[in-house]
């Protein structure tokens, strides 16, 4: 019984509850920094307010991951996630642009990121439970439209409220503007119909259903062996011994930032290497006394233990991910300061600025709404791993043109780099994933991935404050450059990726013809 292959629409469906999910961090991502500097925020603290977006991302993923795997009821296995995890998004929407002080909107971004990573976390399973390998690419690449297409919205917003409705991008000092403020509203309720939408439409396989489709998905016969000798578990002892080793040397990279004064920020690594090593130690000694039939023990011996490929999918993620969250957090300061001279969040040339950073960021969206159908054919042509590095090469180049573009009008040149790179990294990797993963632990491996989005996340959080400060003299805008050397490097990594279910497809009889765009 072999996986049916889905139709357009079908695949449309499926996919359209990504649309509202990226309003929401559309408009996260284009407006959290701007209601921080807001709320008083120095341009160095912010990306120290931003932890709680990839902390939670690290936390809520490989649990709903875990959770979902074993969800069967009468929504499925991963709609009663996508649903409960969009009334809190909405929710959340409607409470981050009325925080009155700081340490709220602090609070905000963490809940508005937990409910988005509830919805979204078993979207990336999704798409490996419904689809057969060789339409794999073909889904994520559906969901890369959809993120683009509702980050076009998001981003834009503000500046579309503002121009076309004439509501004010300005306010009194220590007020978020009503433009900001009516486009979180719009948002929730996109966010809402959105995977409604999706939850409604389609209807997931039963877990009979799966069983017997994986009996019948050769390509993954051929993925399990070239993945054998990767997955022996690991031991008690070596929990011990490996979280010990991480346990002293975070300890006494904490106590070193702390007795010669270094940049507080850098305690979200060492602290972090800590919690890393004490889990191992944690974990070795549930598996000591027999008790592993847990979420916590599972989690951590399926991370220790994960496909070859997924391990070197990882260092690319993490220079992609360390170049976009660059990019989130520093591209309304870099802007509003290189190309409109302004630093005071009041004024109008900020407000200015920080208006045509959304259009920025909606023009990227929209680039890779429309890449994302481009690359499974630049896969075709080639094959998935160049087709990512060439897309991450674009981006690249556009992250770096920052500097030398000084009218802000042709930062939409830069934009278009960053969309083409943007529309792969929501896909690419996650159709080579997706094919080295037993389906029964999809859910969790795909949660278990977003580590590789969380820690350079964390890293970019604890060192680029550190970096524009002392070494960049505040000046954001290397930042962004920074970002694009990281793109290079991640373009470097991926050569080095086996994708072996794309191998397995070539080699069946008519493997080519049947994997399409791949």
């Amino acid at each position: 019984m072999e996986k049916p292959q889905l139709s357009f629409w079908r695949i449309w469906n499926m996919c359209f509850g990504f649309f509202g999910i990226q309003v929401g961090f559309g408009l996260q991502n284009a407006n959290v920094s701007r209601i921080f500097q807001t709320l008083g925020a120095d341009v160095g603290a912010i990306p120290i307010l931003w932890i709680a977006a990839p902390l939670t991302g690290l936390l809520v993923q490989p649990i709903v991951g875990y959770m979902s795997d074993r969800t069967w009821g009468g929504l499925g296995r991963r709609r009663p996630y996508f649903f409960y995890g969009a009334l809190a998004t909405t929710a959340a929407l409607f409470l981050m642009p009325n925080s009155p002080a700081l340490w709220i909107a602090a609070g905000a971004l963490w809940i508005m990121d937990a409910s988005i990573n509830v919805t979204m976390e078993p979207f990336r399973a999704f798409v490996g439970d419904m689809l057969p390998h060789r339409q794999r690419t073909t889904g994520f690449a559906m969901q890369s439209f959809f993120i683009g297409l509702g980050a076009v919205l998001a981003s834009a917003m503000p500046w579309i409220l503002t121009n076309w409705f004439s509501i004010s991008n300005v306010a009194p000092e220590g007020v978020v503007p009503p433009s900001v403020k009516y486009a979180f509203y719009i948002g929730g309720v996109f966010v809402f119909i959105a995977v409604m939408w999706t939850v409604l439409t389609t209807r997931e396989y039963s877990p009979e259903q799966m069983q017997a489709f994986d009996k019948a998905d050769n390509p993954r016969d051929v993925v399990a062996a070239a993945q054998d000798g990767d997955r022996a578990p690991p031991t008690p002892s070596s929990f011990f011994r490996n979280g010990g080793l991480w346990l002293v040397a975070s300890g006494v990279a904490t106590i070193l930032i702390a007795q010669l004064s270094l940049e507080k920020e850098l305690y979200v690594l060492s602290v972090g290497g800590v919690a890393f090593g004490l889990m191992q130690i944690s974990a070795g000694l549930l598996k000591q006394r027999g008790r592993v039939d847990n979420a916590f023990s599972e989690i951590i011996e399926d991370l220790f233990t994960m496909p070859r490929t997924m391990k070197q999918l990882a260092i690319v993620q993490f220079f992609s991910w360390f170049a976009l969250f660059s990019m989130w957090i520093y591209t309304t300061s870099a802007v509003t300061a290189h190309h409109y001279g302004a630093t005071d969040a009041a004024s109008a040339a900020y407000n200015q600025g920080a208006d045509w950073v959304g259009i920025l960021f909606a023009a990227y969206n929209g680039v890779a709404a429309l890449a994302a159908f481009a690359i499974p054919m630049l896969a075709a042509r080639t094959n998935r791993k160049a087709a990512h590095a060439i897309c991450l090469l674009c981006g690249a180049a556009g992250f770096a043109s920052f500097l030398v573009i000084r009218d802000p009008a042709l930062l939409l040149l830069s934009m278009v780099g960053v969309g083409v790179a943007w529309a792969s990294i929501l896909s690419v990797p996650y159709a080579i994933l997706s094919g080295s993963l037993p389906s029964g632990k999809m859910g969790v491996y795909m949660g278990i991935f977003n580590f590789f989005i969380v820690i350079p996340q964390l890293t970019a959080a604890s060192i680029l404050g550190v970096l524009v400060r002392n070494l960049f003299a505040g000046h954001a805008i290397y930042a962004l450059l920074a970002g694009g050397l990281s793109l290079g490097l991640a373009a470097v990594a991926m050569l080095f990726v086996e994708d072996p279910a794309e191998a397995a497809i070539d080699a069946a009889p008519g493997g080519a013809a049947m994997a399409g765009g791949r």
